[in-house]
Parts: C-alpha cells; sequence; structure tokens
C-alpha cells in the first residue's frame, strides 16, 4: 500500500511557533500573551486537547475512579489470609432473689436471701487462619478482578482517544465543507450575475438567470446549514475537553497518510487477541474457574490458630455478706478445627451453580474473540476501501475542475450553456465535499482499527498529530 498524499482545503495556521524555543523563552511568550487577554498562543493540536480531556472528561474520570476502588477491594480480600486482632470486654450485673426453709430452728421460719453480683471482664482475642480454601480462592478472584480493573481503564483510555480525535477531525471536516460551500456559493453568484448581464443585452433568456438563482439560493442554503454543524461540532469538542471556543489547527498541506504496518489483514486479526474486551472474557473464565474452586472448598475443614488473655472481677453481696474476689488472670492458645458435615445439600447446589457459570464464561470469551476478530476485519476492509476513495476521489476533483474550466470557456465562446457551467460548479463542489469527509474518514478508520485490534497506544495520537499545522 503506497503512501497517499492528499490536499487539505482548510486554511493553514497564520503563523508556527518556533520549534527550537528554549523553555523559558516559551513561558515569558505564553505568560505575556495571557496577560494581553489573547488565546493565539495555546496550541489547540491533537495531543493538547488529548491531555486536557484526560483531566475533565467525566466518563474516563470514572472509568479511572473504579480501577483504583479495585485495588482496594484486593487488599480487603487478602486481610482474610492475615491474623485478626480483637478487645472484648463486658460488665454483667445478676441479682437472685431466693427463700430457704431453716431446717435447725422451727421458730426462724423461712430465710429469704437477696444476692447481688457484678462480673466484669477484658481481654483480648486473636486468630489466625492456617487452612482454609475459599478464602484462598477469593484472594484468587480479587486478584483477577485488579486485571480486569486494568482492562476496564484501558478500554475507557482507548475510548477517550478516540472520541478525541473523532470531534477533532468532526470539527476540521465541518470547516472543510462551510469553506466549500462559501466558495461555491461565491462562484454561483459570479455566474448569476453573468446570466443577468447576458439578459439584459439580450443574448440569453430568462430562463438561465433563473436557473443560476436557484443554484445560488440552494447554495445559500447549504451555506446556513454547514455554518451550523461547524457551530454544533466546536461545542461537542469543547464539552469533551472542557475548554471554550476551541479552534483545532487545521491538517498541514499537503496531508501524507503513512502506510500502515503490518499490511495484511490476518496480522491485524491476530493481535486482536490482546483487545481489552478479549483480555475481561479470559479473566471473566479463571474467575469462574476460581467460583468453582471456592464452592468445593465448602466441603473442606478449615483450620484457624486461636489465642486469647484476659482478665476477670467478681464483686457480689447478699443480704448477710458482701465480698469480692481477686482480679483473676486467664489465657489460652490452641487450635480450632472445622469439619462442615451436611449443609441441607446446599454446597453441592452450589458447585453445579458455579460449573454452569464457568460453562457461559467459556462461551463469553469464544464470542469475545470471534466478535474482535470480526471488528477488527471490518475495520481493515473499510480502510482499505477508503484509501482507494480518496485516490478515486482526488483523481475526480482534478477532473471536475478541468471540466469547468473547459465548460466555463465554452459558454464564453458560446458552445456552452449556462446550465452548463451550473451543473460542471456544482459537481466539483459536491466532489470536494466526498473528497473531504474521505480523508477524515480514513484518519478515524486507522484509530479504529487499532481500537479493535487492541494495539492503540498513545503514540498513535502523537502520530496522528504529526498530519495538523502546529
Amino acid at each position: 500500500m503506497m503512501p497517499l498524499h492528499t490536499t487539505s482545503s482548510a486554511q493553514a495556521c497564520a503563523a508556527s511557533t518556533p520549534s527550537r524555543w528554549t523553555p523559558l523563552a516559551r513561558a515569558a511568550t505564553l505568560v505575556i500573551l495571557s496577560a494581553m487577554g489573547t488565546q493565539a498562543a495555546r496550541a489547540e493540536n491533537l495531543m493538547d486537547l488529548y491531555q486536557a480531556a484526560r483531566q475533565y472528561d467525566a466518563t474516563y474520570l470514572s472509568a479511572k475512579a473504579q480501577a483504583e476502588s479495585v485495588e482496594f477491594q484486593a487488599a480487603q480480600a487478602h486481610a482474610l489470609l492475615r491474623p485478626s486482632v480483637n478487645l472484648q470486654a463486658s460488665v454483667t450485673r445478676n441479682r437472685l432473689d431466693s427463700s430457704i426453709p431453716a431446717t435447725t430452728s422451727p421458730l426462724l421460719g423461712t430465710v429469704n436471701y437477696d444476692t447481688l453480683s457484678t462480673v466484669g471482664k477484658v481481654g483480648i482475642a486473636a486468630r489466625q487462619p492456617l487452612l482454609n480454601l475459599s478464602n484462598s480462592a477469593k484472594v484468587d478472584q480479587a486478584e483477577q478482578a485488579l486485571e480486569v480493573a486494568q482492562a476496564d481503564l484501558k478500554q475507557a483510555e482507548d475510548d477517550l482517544a478516540v472520541r478525541v480525535a473523532q470531534a477533532y477531525f468532526d470539527v476540521l471536516s465541518a470547516q472543510d465543507v462551510l469553506n466549500t460551500a462559501q466558495a461555491n456559493k461565491k462562484a454561483l453568484a459570479e455566474q448569476l450575475a453573468a446570466a443577468k448581464r447576458s439578459f439584459d443585452v439580450g443574448n440569453a433568456t430568462i430562463t438561465d438567470t433563473r436557473e443560476a438563482q436557484a443554484r445560488h439560493d440552494l447554495a445559500t442554503a447549504q451555506e446556513i446549514a454547514a455554518t451550523n454543524d461547524l457551530r454544533v461540532k466546536r461545542i461537542a469538542l469543547d464539552q469533551l475537553v472542557g475548554r471554550t471556543d476551541v479552534k483545532p489547527n487545521p491538517l498541514r498541506t499537503p496531508v501524507t497518510l503513512d502506510t500502515l504496518a503490518p499490511g495484511q489483514m490476518d496480522d491485524w486479526v491476530s493481535q486482536s487477541v490482546n483487545a481489552p474486551l478479549v483480555r475481561k472474557a479470559e479473566i471473566g473464565l479463571k474467575v469462574a474457574q476460581l467460583e468453582v474452586d471456592k464452592a468445593r472448598a465448602n466441603h473442606l475443614p478449615t483450620l484457624d490458630a486461636v489465642a486469647s488473655a484476659g482478665r476477670t472481677q467478681v464483686d457480689s453481696n447478699n443480704s448477710y455478706t458482701k465480698s469480692s474476689s481477686a482480679p483473676g488472670n486467664a489465657g489460652s492458645i490452641g487450635l480450632e478445627l472445622n469439619v462442615p458435615l451436611y449443609a441441607g445439600n446446599a454446597i453441592q447446589n452450589k458447585v453445579r451453580e458455579a460449573l454452569r457459570l464457568q460453562e457461559k464464561s467459556g462461551n463469553d470469551l469464544d464470542n469475545a474473540r470471534r466478535s474482535m476478530s470480526l471488528a477488527t476485519r471490518q475495520a481493515f476492509s473499510g480502510l482499505q476501501s477508503g484509501l482507494a476513495q480518496v485516490k478515486a476521489y482526488e483523481a475526480a476533483e482534478a477532473s471536475a475542475k478541468l471540466a469547468l474550466e473547459a465548460t466555463q470557456l465554452g459558454y464564453k465562446v458560446g458552445v456552452r450553456i449556462n446550465k452548463d457551467v451550473l451543473d460542471a460548479q456544482t459537481m466539483l463542489a459536491s466532489t470536494q465535499k466526498d473528497l473531504f469527509k474521505a480523508r477524515y474518514d480514513v484518519i478515524m478508520a486507522s484509530l479504529k482499527l487499532r481500537q479493535a485490534s487492541g494495539t492503540l497506544k498513545a503514540d498513535d495520537l502523537v502520530e496522528l498529530n504529526k498530519l495538523v499545522a502546529q
């Protein structure tokens, strides 16, 4: 695939920033221009706006915060394998009223006792899991969740890069369409004036004037629509990057679209296994397998090391005496074994459920691989088709310009009529609009191909940024 050379109708920047200024000189210039209240010094190229979007776009920032929160979830899972220590304290107050018949002397009758006691305890209890396969599976699942979070963040970054580039080039495309509409309107206005002059001197009919007027009115409507479309596209870009009145730098002239590498469809498809969607599906299958292990672990015994140390104080009194025991210290250390015997078939059904979900995750992985392979093939084919269309539109533009010149000359010498000139001018404007659209479609298709194959990186935006006039 040979490099493609195209020409943009967008106007180049009035001045470019010297590339070898020292950082101090560049900073001083920015400060001075900022004090003057101008935005001309701020480079509105693709990379600058992408970095601005990374600090402002709510969708990306939400995905970033979500990914960061998963790190703390993993830390919580690791706590299951670590010892736990608790401080325990209690105060208990007991009261007992009793009646005891007298046995030694019938004259005493029944003796009533009223006993009140207070028991205070304070201590520390510790537990260290020694064998718990269910908790081990939970930790492994948390580690896999970290990888899922990273895949989600990568997907959000790729999506942000594509959205910024799409919004950026949408503005440039709308500007090109507006420029073409204005140029077309100006040419039709000149043809309308020529038709009126010819009618005034009797060399043309009123039909020529009315046809020229109709084409001019249509061009005016197209200019209005193009102006509104440009305004809408600029608003969308402003919203995405968190700035106002963003004016992207136009493409360099002429634009050079380098050959993509590798140049074969199968090479791109083979890389699609690294796509975030496929990676997530692979991790999902691992998590499902761990879920099966965790469910089966509920059949297995658990073993913990336990230890405790405490201090107890007892105060008691009754109707006749009052006593207070000396504080007592107690400590223990040992092993605690828990062996599941029967849980109403809940464990067996949990295992069956996990096995079915594992099967589902396997099918989801197959679907993800096939989907990304299809998306990569479609993106590659679309890019190849777009490159061919750009070449064809370039040839069509050159032919349309020659045809317009020949028609205008024929109109002057009387061998062509006014309608022929109007048709040629309209054809040229339509061809140029199609050419501009095809060019930006190719640029975006190259980015979306990398996104579909899972190979999109920040360096790809840097390469696209080279197409923009600095």
